[in-house]
């Protein structure tokens, strides 16, 4: 009897083990896994929960989680711009049927897990996904506020209790005050040294984007407003979670690695830039022919490669057009942008020009005339959220500007969702707190320091971020990070075009020293490298282009603050450096430093050849 009992539970652990074993589930290296639950998915890094899922699945879903393995999954691709040019990665596919016609696919990479729902036989109506992430109570996080542009700040805190701040589209809340919708890409800190990112990734057509919405602990995916019908196949888009350390989190590329290839089939004429800017010192448009030139000569003294013709280039005066300014641009060779309003956000009282680009009979003979006339690229502002609507004309809209040969650079829009892999010629996206809002009200002065060494945890890892850095002088209200700092922002934040705020006397009047840095400034990198730092407090990050290292950091806080260097993957030891001074303190290295002192709100970069 004793050898019966013993053999029947021997046999019950073996099968119990077997059935733990085949619902979970693992990255290629071993490291990530995915463990099914009654309803959800826990993920574990090294044996340690990075993140619980309670509750996975569609609307109606009665099968508890399964999973399936499908096959190897490889990405290996090139980049124009970002924070890398040779992207790599690979993951393990499962697959669960979820019901008839429906299943979830799970890619577990090394660095995070991405999944979708897909669907074969739809008739109607989109499902309702249950997709729901926990974050406990006394986890530290950084999520932003759901805003129709994306404009906010990521503050950090260790609770859903958070009153809602004033959006572009009004506020969220609870019965209790709490706000209750949340934007992309959220923080967390899952312990010490495990940190998840999460976001979505590859909107297509017949496509909503989604934030989070949360009731306490539990934030769930909900996509926003889309009534497409569809009859037959149809997929959610990505659902994505990058898990590992701080440097896995900023060093990732798991948004475009999961995105659709680039459907352009000439990219020769696509060259990432930096760009001389109007709207930050006078904050207003390009309807002054006079002001105009003065950009265009900014661009010719430092070298740069494009200048931006803000709004209002359709009230040109004294008699001018903005085919006189593409001209002036042109004929001292600098590349000129020119801006439109979307016309689907902000529309009365808002800049023009207006209504060019929303049919698409309009915006072929728009963009037929700008490619005519030499305009090398559009700035597109005022969308109004992330509905079909406003996916759809996004996707129009590269499309039509690739057709003509133009850059695009979004504003006033969602966040980078890995479109600029599919359509390269999508260098930046807006969809952040950045330095113009030192032109609207006060209180970007004393924040702006703590969120410039947050963006790079959060916002600036999913996608090119136009975030128009590097300011000496003031604008409408006073900024206190030192010049030192607002240097740095240039190379640690990327995006294809990259935006110089500041006027021109104020850059003139600088060292040539740093004139001649801005001048030979790449604005796509190599190779992007995690140096040191935390989310708010400070931030140093590597960037290579060709053999040439730049190594920006900041401090975010208002105390001096001693950043740290571990640097042996650089090679080199040509160093310049521009570090706190006053205002400036820039020398020449013989070898790399393995700390510097950076003041309050202070920073410095380094350039190693």
């Amino acid at each position: 009897m004793t050898k019966k009992i013993f053999f029947f539970l021997l046999t019950f652990v073996s099968l119990s083990m077997s059935a733990q074993q085949k619902n979970k589930v693992a990255s290629p290296d071993g490291h990530l896994s995915v463990q099914t639950q009654q309803e959800g998915l826990t993920i574990s890094r090294d044996g340690r929960v990075a993140l619980q899922m309670p509750k996975i699945g569609i609307e109606g879903t009665t099968s508890a989680p399964s999973f399936t393995f499908v096959s190897k999954v490889k990405a290996d691709y090139q980049m124009l711009a970002g924070k890398r040019s040779h992207c790599t990665n690979e993951a393990n596919e499962y697959r669960w049927t979820v019901g008839e016609g429906q299943s979830m696919v799970l890619r577990v990479y090394n660095n995070g897990v991405a999944f979708r729902y897909e669907f074969t036989n739809l008739n109607g109506d989109l499902p309702r996904e249950l997709t729901t992430y926990q974050i406990p109570e006394g986890t530290r996080r950084w999520i932003m506020q759901w805003g129709d542009g994306a404009e906010g700040f990521f503050p950090m805190t260790t609770t859903y209790k958070t009153r809602p701040g004033q959006s572009f589209s009004g506020v969220w809340r609870s019965a209790d005050g709490w706000n209750t919708r949340w934007g992309y890409p959220a923080l967390i800190q899952s312990s010490d040294d495990i940190f998840v990112l999460i976001s979505e990734a590859n909107i297509e057509r017949q496509q909503s984007a989604s934030c989070l919405y949360n009731e306490g602990e539990l934030y769930r995916v909900v996509a926003d407003q889309n009534e497409s019908k569809v009859t037959g196949a149809w997929h959610t888009p990505w659902r994505v979670a990058i898990i590992g350390s701080l440097g896995d989190v900023v060093e990732s590329t798991l948004i475009t690695d999961v995105s659709e290839p680039n459907q352009l089939d000439d990219t020769s004429w696509i060259h990432p830039g930096v760009v001389s800017w109007v709207y930050w010192a006078y904050n207003h448009g390009s309807n002054d022919m006079n002001i105009i030139k003065k950009y265009v000569d900014l661009a010719v003294a430092l070298k740069l490669p494009y200048v931006l013709i803000d709004a209002e280039w359709d009230t040109m005066k004294d008699g001018y057009t903005v085919e006189d300014a593409v001209k002036y641009a042109l004929d001292n060779g600098i590349k000129p942008m020119i801006w439109y309003n979307s016309s689907v956000g902000w529309i009365d009282g808002a800049p023009t020009p207006k209504f060019r680009l929303n049919k698409a009979e309009d915006r072929e003979k728009e963009f037929a005339w700008c490619e005519k006339i030499g305009v090398a690229g559009v700035k597109i502002d005022f969308f109004s959220g992330e509905n079909l609507k406003n996916m759809d004309y996004c996707l129009d809209l590269m499309e039509s500007a690739a057709r003509h040969h133009l850059l695009v650079n979004f504003h006033g829009a969602t966040i980078p969702r890995g479109w600029q892999r599919t359509y390269p010629n999508l260098l930046s996206t807006e969809g952040v707190y950045g330095a113009e809002w030192y032109n609207n009200v006060g209180t970007f002065t004393t924040k702006a320091a703590s969120h410039n060494a947050t963006l790079p945890f959060t916002r600036n890892v999913i996608g090119p971020m136009d975030y128009t850095p590097c300011a000496f002088s003031d604008s409408q209200h006073p900024h206190i990070t030192t010049h030192a700092h607002e240097l740095a922002l240039t190379a640690l934040f990327e995006s294809g075009l990259q935006h110089l705020a500041d006027r021109p006397e104020s850059f003139l009047a600088q060292p040539k020293e740093v004139q001649q840095f801005l001048g030979e400034l790449p604005a796509a990198w190599d190779e992007t490298r995690f140096v040191s730092g935390y989310p708010g407090e400070s931030v140093v990050l590597a960037r290579r282009s060709g053999k040439t290292w730049y190594v920006a950091g900041i401090n975010g806080t208002d105390e001096a603050k001693t950043l740290s260097l571990p640097l042996s993957f650089v090679k080199g030891k040509q160093v310049t450096l521009f570090a706190d001074g006053e205002p400036w303190n820039i020398t020449t290295l013989k070898n790399k430093p393995a700390s510097l002192d950076c003041k309050p709100r202070g920073g410095f970069v380094m350039i190693i050849k």
